[in-house]
């Protein structure tokens, strides 16, 4: 990364940070929308994407919620931060029909805090949380330790916060984002950086049927926690794993632009190669180019007719109406 100029560095942050919220997110059944968070990040970074989408509150909540935690490790972590974030998760009051307690401990007014699936009638209970009444004192506990240094690897520690806050469970939701949010807080304690370049959280949606298995697991045991940090530094490899595809595109974009460095581009064709790069969803035509570059179909025509002379487009096969453009690649 240190290879790649500021732009690059943070172009790479912003797509590490996009994921990090929508698979968080994914984790709990919830889809955010891509360009919104891309956008909301984009402009609490003080980046320039071109046109920014207007964002959701929902959106706006976690973005801030996992920007505070990465780009703030260094703070204590206080009830008055926690309840902060619980109320940027839930700026409604409400999780979907149904009101609940924002920025405040649960309480046991519907009963135990459970986590459970399946039908009504048939639900299977995973876990049973300590009594709301416990809830303060755990807290207490918790937070004292995680602005405690001890004799402890902080990656270690990082896995020990996430574990030990999900299995209190002191809200009536969030509690998986939140998790997340606090074990990628220690872990940017651990680097001493707010810069990141890989996604614990997009990991964890692609193994979710083993992360909550294991969680049930060592929460049902007997509490011995070893098999959950096996498990938690796995992830954590594999997250690196991933990564190095990640920052391959980005790599592969900077140098797209360095190949192109004196060329002349117009800024339509500027704001659509970008596109192109960042990951255009479906097939590029010349319709879709007059659209979101905002220009008449003409003009779209001959800015890709130009492309495509230079070599950096190239025309797909099919013809007629269907025709469709590709993004030509430098090899990396």
């Amino acid at each position: 990364m240190e290879s790649l100029g500021f732009d690059f560095r943070s172009e790479a942050v912003l797509q590490t940070l996009t994921e990090d919220v929508l698979k968080s997110s994914e984790i709990e059944g919830e889809n955010l929308d891509r360009e919104q968070v891309r956008s909301s990040i984009a402009r609490r970074l003080g980046m320039d994407i071109g046109a920014l989408p207007p964002v959701d509150r929902d959106v706006e909540g976690v973005v801030e919620m996992m920007l505070d935690a990465t780009g703030h490790y260094a703070r204590s972590l206080t009830e008055e931060r926690l309840f902060a974030w619980h109320a940027a998760l839930f700026p409604t009051g409400r999780n979907g029909m149904s009101r609940i307690l924002v920025g405040k401990w649960r309480d046991d007014r519907t009963g135990p805090m459970q986590v459970v699936s399946g039908p009504i009638g048939r639900e299977k209970i995973h876990y049973e949380a300590p009594a709301a009444s416990r809830v303060p004192a755990e807290m207490q506990a918790f937070l004292n330790w995680c602005n405690t240094e001890q004799n402890l690897d902080p990656v270690l520690k990082a896995a020990i916060a996430h574990l030990w806050f999900v299995t209190i469970h002191p809200f009536e939701d969030g509690n998986g984002r939140m998790a997340r949010a606090i074990g990628d807080l220690m872990l940017a304690r651990s680097e001493q950086t707010d810069q990141r370049f890989y996604s614990l959280s997009a990991q964890i949606r692609h193994e979710r049927k083993e992360y909550y298995a294991i969680l049930e697991a060592t929460q049902k045991g007997d509490m011995d926690i070893t098999p959950w940090l096996y498990w938690f530094l796995g992830a954590l490899d594999r997250a690196f794993d991933h990564a190095e595809l990640v920052l391959r595109k980005v790599m592969q974009k900077s140098r797209f632009w360095d190949n192109l460095a004196g060329q002349s581009i117009n800024d339509r064709q500027r704001l659509m190669l970008n596109r192109l790069l960042d990951g255009f969803e479906g097939k590029l035509t010349s319709s879709k180019w007059a659209k979101l570059a905002k220009t008449s179909p003409d003009t779209a025509l001959r800015d890709i007719n130009d492309l495509v002379e230079r070599g950096i487009l190239y025309k797909e096969a099919a013809g007629g109406r269907s025709t469709s453009y590709v993004l030509v690649l430098p090899e990396m």
